[in-house]
């Protein structure tokens, strides 16, 4: 009778979540009869709140899991570039493969500056045709813009660039100043008689290069020979004929233009001296470029 009891009330303790020590006839029980006690059930069978407990953790971690595999695939399937205010850089916005003429440049700024100084030569001269001279589309005269593509081809985008990029880099530290403020420029003494010899040493290019060269071109064209020495000879004594005139615009309009052209980043100098050699050129067509 005494066992039923004592198990009635263990079970009934497991029930309501006691502890069995805590039962009077239990303890009777278990002073009188040590060696017939039963384990308690509810050390070896966890009870439903006990497993639930234990669970909860495994469970959580679990969610959170889930919860972050679920941002993490939300993020990768939203272009973050597109959202307005992100801090997305421009091209990788645009992420588009096609032409760019400011990589072109960069990259290729032999083939870029010939590209320039042809269609600038060539535009320059039929400006002089049909605005300065009145010139009718019909007459104008191709063979005289033939002469001054070719020449700019040849002579201002491939030979300017070279010594005045290539061999003025060797020749001087052009970086160093034309990277400076304008401010710290004017005080800078090694750099300002840099920027003389540079201005000097290209008005006597422009001179004893750039005049003969561009008279023997349009001896080349206008003769009708296909004798270089008659090119030669036709082209220096036109050099010669007009040496005082010609010098005279040349340092009017190159001294100033070479002083800005030397002092602006180097990135920036032959575009500068296009702008430049684009007024002169159509000055050279309208005196020089005729018959």
């Amino acid at each position: 009778m005494i066992r039923r009891v004592a198990l009635l009330a263990l079970l009934a303790g497991a029930a309501d979540g006691f502890s069995p020590t805590a039962s009077p006839l239990l303890i009777r029980h278990s002073a009188a009869s040590p060696q017939h006690h039963r384990p308690s059930l509810r050390n070896t069978t966890p009870s439903y709140r006990q497993r639930r407990v234990a669970c909860s953790p495994l469970m959580q971690q679990k969610t959170d899991s889930a919860a972050a595999s679920k941002a993490d695939k939300t993020t990768s399937e939203v272009d973050l570039c597109n959202i307005e205010g992100s801090f997305c850089e421009p091209e990788e916005v645009a992420g588009g493969g096609g032409f760019s003429y400011g990589s072109f440049a960069r990259d290729y700024p032999f083939a870029n500056n010939i590209l320039i100084a042809t269609a600038k030569s060539g535009a320059a001269d039929l400006l002089a045709q049909t605005v300065l001279q009145g010139t009718p589309l019909d007459s104008v005269d191709w063979t005289r813009s033939l002469l001054f593509c070719t020449f700019g081809a040849i002579y201002l985008g491939g030979f300017q660039y070279l010594y005045q990029v290539q061999i003025f880099k060797r020749l001087f530290d052009v970086d160093k100043f034309t990277s400076q403020p304008w401010a710290d420029k004017v005080k800078d003494g090694p750099g300002l008689r840099a920027l003389a010899a540079q201005t000097a040493l290209d008005l006597t290019v422009l001179t004893l290069i750039y005049l003969p060269t561009f008279y023997v071109f349009k001896a080349g064209v206008f003769t009708g020979s296909s004798d270089p020495s008659v090119w030669l000879s036709s082209g220096l004594e036109s050099y010669t004929t007009n040496f005082a005139k010609d010098e005279l615009d040349l340092i009017r309009v190159w001294l100033p233009a070479d002083v800005v052209c030397f002092s602006v980043p180097l990135y920036l100098r032959l575009p500068v001296r296009h702008i430049v050699s684009f007024v002169w050129t159509a000055y050279l067509s309208f005196a020089r470029g005729g018959h």
